[in-house]
């Protein structure tokens, strides 16, 4: 990737090993439970990726690998990547306790060519997870390159007006597309907002044209797209539980945003 990213992205990762220090001990990750078999999954894309057992799936932006396991529960062959050399420590030591087979890599998404060969029957990433990037044609051609032709990839992620408002959701702060660095002083994390966590962050706004255009550049279908009313997770400031169980909204604003999409799309 280019060179003028490589400091944002050094204090991005600097950052996530210290978030993910924190993460994995949080009520949040609730990592107790999913060691006791409890899913960890939503119910958007267990719904719309559908069956993947026996697939190969690579699992881009991965965290600490909960979700990657939990493919791997479901039958997939699964490899996760992450930016995060301590979120890579993290899932390894979690998949050998687990007796569960997969593979980690700590990788930079654009550099990941660099260091993973093949291809899989699906790509899959979400939640909090483009904001990271700053070229998504870039982030469509290594998509498009680790597809098998016919291969699936998937993506759950925020909406991105809910990127435009201040972190109290008060009033819009930042523009809806990618025009501007977004530089924010840290503290603390979204499983704990009064952590020792301090540094600043870098990320860049996407709309959704800007995330099907690069998908559709890169050569694929778009099969699925939706809009979601609600998060599955409660790790915004000022959230309240809706009207179903698990489904969570901006108090104040509950039904007049949209907070989450998602894109299913197959390599042709």
């Amino acid at each position: 990737m280019q060179q003028q990213y490589q400091t944002y992205f050094e204090a991005n990762k600097h950052l996530w090993n210290q978030r993910t220090l924190v993460h994995k001990d949080s009520s949040f990750y609730d990592l107790e439970g999913f060691k006791k078999g409890n899913t960890v999954l939503t119910p958007i894309e267990l719904g719309e990726l559908g069956d993947v057992n026996g697939k190969s799936l690579l699992h881009l932006q991965c965290h600490f690998g909960m979700d990657t396991l939990n493919w791997a529960r479901l039958g997939a062959q699964v490899t996760g990547i992450d930016l995060s050399d301590e979120a890579i420590n993290q899932a390894n030591t979690l998949k050998d306790e687990l007796s569960l087979p997969a593979k980690f890599v700590c990788s930079n998404v654009y550099d990941l060519p660099d260091h993973l060969s093949g291809t899989y029957d699906i790509v899959f990433t979400s939640y909090g997870v483009v904001g990271w990037l700053p070229d998504l044609d870039q982030w469509a051609s290594i998509i498009n390159h680790f597809l098998k032709p016919g291969g699936t990839f998937y993506i759950a992620e925020f909406h991105p007006a809910v990127w435009m408002f201040d972190d109290d959701f008060t009033h819009i702060k930042y523009y809806y597309d990618n025009r501007e660095l977004i530089v924010t002083e840290n503290q603390g994390t979204y499983t704990d907002r009064e952590a020792d966590i301090k540094g600043k962050e870098y990320s860049w706004n996407h709309s959704l044209s800007e995330v099907l255009n690069a998908l559709i550049g890169a050569g694929l279908e778009i099969q699925l797209f939706n809009e979601y009313m609600y998060s599955p997770y409660p790790c915004f400031r000022n959230m309240v539980e809706g009207n179903q169980p698990g489904q969570w909204v901006i108090k104040g604003m509950e039904g007049k945003i949209p907070m989450v999409y998602s894109i299913r799309a197959i390599k042709k």
